[in-house]
């Protein structure tokens, strides 16, 4: 049974940070107050909730495409992370996955979101799968795309991207040139959006007081540790979850044995292989990820 969506409060009516035309993400804009963080999310459409997740350096407007797809079949709610798209964050916020994934918690209990089918991507997994991991009660079903789910400190590859992307270069070139965003989405899309669709997923990154969270995410692929160990060792509270994996085969990030690790951990998956996608798969293959979600809970239940 659906949860009706919150009456918008006062809060829901202030002005956005930056211009977002409506015809590229036709959404109420709406706002909440988590523990000094002012979080900016959607929630659009009834229904089963569908809750959907974005990584680094992406924010909500990731979703536009599955949102409008799905807000007839599902309550579609996507939040921004402190320091992501239109969410501010408190003084002293680190921007690590674990306190993402308290955020997310927080909000998730505030707006009683419950039997929740989540869909997760980069950064993503951790944070939402930590969450899952924690309560799993809330969880119905899982849509898995690009992301990972435990520790990644041991692989070379990822140990020299996190030094290079979030470490001294990463950082002074981001400050200066807003490098890691825009390294993120030449690399991350099978092909360039429109000018004006690239500009607004770099618009939360036009201050350069802002880029930090955009740095402390690659470092925290190998700082994290910790944490994604603890996410790994609750993954089998999940293990009984239907769980939906849609993959882009052109990701540079996260390849075939994340997929196949994820196929092993959740016995009850489907793949849907998209070869037209890589990292950002929302925007690539949008519309047959929604297609996909639909015929799985058809399946699956």
């Amino acid at each position: 049974m659906s949860n009706p969506n919150p009456t918008p409060s006062r809060e829901n009516a202030e002005t956005t940070p930056f211009r977002v035309p409506r015809e590229l993400f036709p959404v109420e804009h709406r706002f909440i107050n988590l523990d000094g963080s002012r979080i900016h999310y959607v929630d659009e459409g009834t229904g089963e909730t569908l809750l959907l997740l974005h990584g680094n350096p992406s924010w909500s407007f990731l979703y536009r495409k599955i949102i409008a797809a799905l807000k007839s079949d599902f309550r579609c709610v996507a939040l921004d992370y402190p320091g992501y798209g239109m969410s501010d964050a408190p003084a002293g916020y680190g921007f690590t996955p674990k306190e993402h994934s308290d955020v997310l918690e927080k909000f998730v209990d505030r707006l009683a979101l419950k039997e929740l089918t989540i869909m997760v991507q980069d950064w993503g997994g951790p944070i939402g799968l930590g969450l899952g991991g924690r309560r799993p009660e809330l969880v119905r079903r899982l849509i898995i795309g690009n992301t990972f789910a435990w520790p990644l400190d041991q692989e070379p590859r990822i140990r020299t991207f996190s030094w290079v992307m979030g470490g001294p270069i990463g950082t002074s070139l981001t400050s200066a040139f807003n490098f890691v965003p825009k390294f993120f989405f030449k690399r991350g899309l099978a092909r360039q959006p429109d000018s004006e669709v690239l500009r607004m997923y770099l618009a939360p990154w036009h201050d350069p007081a802002r880029r930090s969270a955009a740095v402390i995410a690659p470092r925290q692929l190998v700082a994290a540790s910790a944490y994604l160990r603890e996410v790994e060792g609750n993954l089998p509270k999940l293990a009984d979850r239907p769980a939906l994996i849609v993959w882009g085969t052109k990701d540079f990030a996260f390849r075939s044995a994340e997929r196949e690790r994820f196929e092993r951990a959740f016995p009850r998956h489907k793949t849907v292989l998209l070869d037209n996608a890589s990292h950002f798969l929302q925007e690539d293959a949008g519309d047959q990820i929604s297609e996909s979600i639909k015929a799985f809970r058809s399946e699956m239940g």
